[in-house]
């Protein structure tokens, strides 16, 4: 091997990576990725927000395409955003042309003309989502077998984002079904920012390859932990991090208004909802101010992006949607409002500062109430002791079976009834475990059979047929959302409780940071339109509050917290006493040795577990004698009923423990199942079921001592 890595690279790259980039080495992921991208091998390649993940990929793919001679699309580059995509293109248009190559985009608003040109002149690099690229495998107007020929390699950007939630199994089952239209397996590269187990991340994104194809995981000085159980590096990464109290947005909003001026400052929220009352109060206070979140029209959001790439004091307030590598310019600060969901949110917002020369990674943390701000100190504990959440692709995939097998009919027109399991080869959730999903197709006329072969039945036809069977391609449901417009202008979506409850006086809006006055729905359509007002609009979305604890680890880290663990960030004086007065109010459900039951004052009795909602919502349904039925699941504690007694807890922890009970599962939450509806009711709430639930966690509560307290005057 070269001494210098750059000189394993096609030369004419080189050339660009020195003089037009400006570079006059690589960094280490770059250079440690070269080899085994090179020698066609799977990788996972790890490292923080900015960590020129992209190069580290695309030059030695681009190497290899040059030397081996490939020919039509070589290389797909997947992100879970569009917004993503429309950023990287232009970079990696860059790439290719110093190469003589080229890179276009293909997703949802792509335009048909641009659309039948890529067609026409394949690129060597296309850049897409799971949804589009199944639906070009569905599209009559695609020739996928020829488009996809020269497939060799597949990029999968933020590929940890994908393998926590269904989307993951989509992309891997799309990805089994072109290997086989291609006849050969496909080099997988995924790219990701800090993981608890990128191993076994990498084993997932193998897919049926796993254990046959050769893959590596290439993290430059990160600490890699030997299982699945996160990582735990000796220190935390650094950065400049601060934790306040503020107990209100407005509140927020005055802090925000006052601190950093003449700065670019990124506002995380965690609902839409909070983004934007915080916007509108934050414009109040004469702040310049833009939004992003997932239901603003994409015109609206691009403004907002394009805006703050440019402007200097001003402040962009956003839900996850601007977490991912989206560029956002030259920032300053990271502002979060309470707590993201998880550590892993948490370093890729923090990864979004600090990358200017001199300037170090920061984030102020502005806790709304008092659980936002256990939130926060229990993730930024964690974060200290250098945890990170494992990615754990969720169980029982059977709706995206249900979904493949559909969508697999419909590529192939006619599969063969004994035949349908080769097209995912082997992997696990599309094998025999999937045989009564099949039959169950079958038997209620999703698919129908002749002479041994399946075909898209009359009900599929029905529920999925409409605008080309476009439904089918997705893998996730949202709720239904009116469009608002002012004029002919777009602004986002609404939530269509908001214009069907009473209300006195005017019906007002508050949607991209103002408010507007309701003149006409249209409910045919699902429109509204509306025009500005000067204040007093509201803003909801159904099924989308703010995200506390949830885990274990991170519901365990909160009872750290109040048991005196200190997370190593500066608190300001209303932090310290906020932290003070926690800890004073939860002396007693709050214990190093095991959980806590607290029989208060008034007759409630809570046993203070610790454990995080999936592990709470398993006991309650394992114990179903102690505890009060059908009563909203918290993370830390659980309701038991007031007539408890030292036999019948007894009693009910050895029953538990010889067996667990998966969680009860609410029929409404069975519908939000995307495509739940072509499964057995039996199988679609054993799904819902297993997702809802930690048994280890469970297990983990169930072996620690209990301590019983009487009395509570709290």
């Amino acid at each position: 091997m070269s001494g210098d890595p750059l000189e394993l690279l096609d030369p004419i790259l080189v050339h660009h990576v020195v003089n037009s980039l400006g570079w006059r080495s690589l960094r280490p992921l770059q250079q440690e990725a070269i080899e085994p991208v090179l020698a066609g091998q799977d990788a996972v390649l790890l490292a923080p927000t900015a960590g020129g993940k992209t190069e580290a990929a695309v030059f030695p793919l681009l190497t290899r395409a040059q030397r081996q001679g490939w020919k039509g699309t070589g290389i797909l580059y997947v992100t879970p955003l569009k917004a993503l995509l429309n950023n990287l293109h232009p970079r990696l248009e860059t790439y290719t042309g110093w190469v003589g190559r080229t890179a276009e985009l293909w997703h949802g608003d792509v335009a048909s003309t641009r659309r039948r040109r890529i067609l026409a002149h394949r690129p060597d690099v296309l850049l897409t989502t799971p949804e589009s690229l199944e639906a070009m495998l569905v599209s009559t107007h695609v020739d996928h077998r020829a488009f996809f020929s020269g497939l060799h390699s597949v990029v999968v950007d933020e590929v940890h984002a994908f393998a926590g939630d269904d989307r993951g199994w989509h992309l891997l089952a799309v990805l089994e079904r072109l290997q086989r239209v291609i006849e050969r397996p496909v080099q997988r590269i995924g790219l990701s920012a800090t993981v608890g187990n990128p191993r076994e991340l990498l084993d997932w994104l193998q897919g049926s390859g796993r254990g046959r194809r050769p893959g590596r995981v290439v993290a430059p000085g990160v600490s890699l932990p030997d299982t699945g159980a996160g990582g735990a590096p000796s220190s935390p990464p650094p950065g400049d991090v601060e934790l306040d109290y503020v107990g209100s947005v407005a509140n927020a909003a005055t802090v925000i208004a006052a601190l950093h001026k003449g700065e670019k400052r990124l506002v995380f929220c965690e609902s839409r909802r909070t983004v934007e009352e915080l916007g509108e109060q934050l414009r109040l206070r004469g702040v310049t101010t833009f939004l992003s979140h997932a239901s603003l029209s994409a015109d609206e959001r691009r403004r907002a992006e394009e805006a703050f790439a440019e402007a200097r004091d001003c402040v962009i307030v956003s839900t996850s949607t601007l977490e991912l590598g989206i560029d956002v310019g030259d920032l300053d600060r990271v502002i979060q409002l309470d707590a993201p969901a998880t550590v892993a949110s948490f370093l890729q917002r923090l990864g979004r500062t600090g990358r200017r020369p001199g300037t170090r990674r920061n984030c102020l943390f502005l806790a709304l109430d008092d659980s936002g701000f256990l939130s926060a100190a229990a993730l930024l504990l964690a974060w200290s002791r250098g945890w990170v959440e494992p990615v754990v692709p969720p169980p029982d995939p059977r709706h995206l079976v249900a979904q493949q097998v559909l969508a697999l009919c419909l590529q192939e027109h006619r599969v063969g009834e004994n035949l349908w399991q080769e097209w995912w080869g082997g992997l696990n959730p599309f094998g025999t475990a999937a045989e009564p999903v099949v039959r169950h197709l079958v038997e209620e006329g999703w698919l129908d059979r002749d002479g041994g072969v399946l075909f898209v039945g009359p009900e599929a036809e029905r529920r999925y047929g409409h605008r080309h069977f476009m439904n089918l391609t997705a893998s996730f449901t949202a709720p239904p959302e009116f469009t608002v417009l002012s004029g002919r202008t777009e602004i986002g979506r609404t939530d269509p409780d908001l214009l069907t409850e009473e209300v006195e006086g005017p019906r007002k809006l508050l949607l991209a940071g103002r408010s507007w006055l309701v003149t006409y729905i249209d409910w045919k359509r699902r429109r509204c339109f509306v025009e500005p007002v000067d204040d007093g609009g509201r803003a909801r979305w159904s099924g989308f509050g703010a995200v506390r604890i949830q885990s274990y680890a991170l519901s365990r880290a909160a009872r750290d917290v109040l048991l005196g663990a200190d997370p190593p960030v500066r608190l300001t004086r209303r932090a310290e006493a906020r932290l003070a007065a926690a800890r004073e109010a939860h002396l007693d459900a709050v214990h190093p040795a095991g959980t806590v039951v607290v029989r208060g004052g008034d007759g409630d009795v809570r046993w203070w577990t610790w454990a995080g909602h999936r592990a709470n919502a398993t006991l309650a349904a394992s114990l179903p004698s102690v505890t009060l039925p059908h009563r909203r699941v918290e993370d830390r504690f659980i309701r038991l009923r007031d007539d408890l007694t030292a036999q019948s807890w007894r009693a009910a922890v050895t029953d538990a423990r010889s067996g667990l009970t998966l969680p009860e599962v609410d029929v409404r939450a069975v519908r939000g199942l995307k495509f739940a509806e072509a499964l057995p009711p039996r199988l679609a709430g054993a799904t819902l079921a297993a997702r809802l639930a930690d048994e280890d966690g469970a297990r983990a509560v169930l072996a620690e001592q209990v301590r019983f307290v009487l009395r509570h005057d709290g």
